[in-house]
């Protein structure tokens, strides 16, 4: 159990509840331990996985109607179940956007007309489902905007606060602070856990709309790379694999593969041409 789920067991003033929504640590894990996930499950989370990057916009009984063209003759309650399991949701502005956990406050979208020019002004975040060959994780990195670096990254099988938080404290404790950090209204980035960590630094908090994509769109954008180029070629066997493979394809990532947002250059060569100046000069 981790640090901060042990922390709710603890005797303490504050109702479970709340020590629930402060940690950032989803109600449920405080009662009970889900259930193992079968066979024919992870198959179907897999697709489902694969559907939902080619289209985000998806939402359950869309991608019921997609699986039975594949063949898998599921009930949307089920696909519903899944996605909830999977972390998912459909990409698209809803008249009312989601609300963050119970307790947690709610930030402005600052990148709305914002001019983003150089490194280190704009940092974003956003968890994605991994499939594994007999499981699955979930996966937090942290992204320079302009750059497109991957500044550092964690895996889990929970989707509590904790990874994300120590992501976070790493890219920090390498980089720099950044003047905005945009995630989404997430109960890992919306917990008081999180947000401390940007508010000791003085960094401007900016939450987009759950389910607006474009709001993110370089972290969705290197989800689908991550994943067509590495994860579903490799179909890895244990978290340990996992992360090995993962931390060889960052640096690849960052270092050698070009973006054509970026003129055919690198994350690296750019993050570093720009945050190197000013240390010059």
């Amino acid at each position: 159990m981790s640090a901060r789920r042990a922390q709710i067991h603890t005797e303490h003033a504050l109702p479970k509840v709340r020590r629930c929504a402060l940690l950032g640590v989803a109600r449920a894990t405080a009662y009970y331990r889900p259930a193992p996930v079968g066979e024919q499950d992870l198959a179907l989370m897999r697709l489902i996985d694969e559907i939902h990057l080619q289209w985000p916009f998806y939402a359950s009984r869309r991608l019921r109607d997609e699986l039975q063209r594949h063949g898998q003759w599921v009930s949307r309650q089920r696909v519903q179940r899944l996605m909830r399991r999977m972390g998912l949701q459909a990409l698209y502005p809803r008249r009312r956007t989601s609300q963050p956990g119970k307790g947690h406050k709610v930030y402005p979208y600052l990148l709305r007309n914002l001019s983003i020019d150089h490194a280190n002004q704009v940092w974003a975040t956003d968890i994605t489902y991994i499939p594994m060959a007999k499981g699955f994780m979930y996966l937090v990195a942290i992204m320079d905007w302009h750059s497109r670096r991957v500044l550092s990254w964690r895996v889990s099988n929970t989707l509590d606060a904790d990874f994300c938080i120590a992501a976070l404290q790493e890219a920090l404790g390498r980089f720099g602070a950044p003047e905005i950090f945009n995630t989404d209204q997430g109960a890992q980035f919306t917990c008081e856990a999180f947000t401390g960590v940007l508010k000791e630094q003085r960094i401007a908090i900016s939450t987009d709309g759950k389910g607006r994509w474009v709001d993110n769109v370089v972290v969705e954008r290197l989800w689908r790379t991550v994943k067509y180029e590495d994860v579903y070629l490799r179909a890895y066997e244990t978290p340990g694999q996992l992360r090995l493979g993962l931390r060889r394809y960052f640096d690849f990532y960052n270092c050698r593969r070009r973006h054509s947002a970026l003129d055919r250059r690198t994350p690296d060569a750019v993050y570093f041409d720009q945050v190197a100046s000013p240390m010059a000069a």
